[in-house]
């Protein structure tokens, strides 16, 4: 499996018990919905590797202690601290209305209420406190807050997003 056809579900964290138990920081609003499942991909130097699930229950409403299959030890354990997790993309729920994934709207196009067209989302940012539309305007960067307030809709079939954004901030990029 490879990266890109995954998404991220999130990264162990802690040991939970000497048996080779472990906590998985969960990367969602709902991680009830990943209690159950059958198997994940572990991210060991590079490689997704497909780790099959004992059992798992949710461990403090975000984490999820999950007892892998050949993984009883504290060895064992210790070896996939800090390790990243991931799943098929097939397997995330469907969202619907001005909801989205980030990997789903690159490529879609922007257009402003009162800019017009901004330009074509070629990422998205959020590893600052406030997660940003990448927008490609003919080869200049466009970064705008992905915030509820500015997203007016999201039109999947044509693949656009009309914004609402505050006056001039656009225009302090071009």
């Amino acid at each position: 499996m490879q990266k890109e056809n995954c998404f991220y579900l999130g990264k162990v964290v802690k040991k939970y018990s000497f048996k080779g138990e472990l906590l998985i920081k969960l990367d969602t609003d709902d991680p009830e919905i990943y209690e159950g499942m059958e198997s994940v991909f572990v991210e060991i130097n590079k490689k997704l590797i497909p780790f099959f699930i004992e059992k798992s229950v949710l461990h403090k409403s975000t984490l999820l202690r999950v007892k892998f299959e050949d993984v009883s030890s504290d060895e064992d354990a210790d070896t996939l601290l800090g390790a990243h997790l991931y799943l098929p993309l097939e397997l995330l729920p469907k969202l619907t209305g001005n909801q989205f994934y980030y990997h789903e709207i690159i490529g879609f196009t922007v257009i402003d209420s009162r800019f017009g067209e901004v330009g074509t989302i070629s990422g998205v940012n959020d590893s600052t406190a406030q997660a940003l539309f990448e927008i490609d305007n003919n080869g200049t960067q466009v970064l705008i807050p992905i915030l509820d307030d500015f997203i007016k809709e999201v039109d999947r079939k044509n693949k656009t997003i009309l914004l609402d954004t505050p006056e001039g901030l656009i225009e302090l990029y071009l």
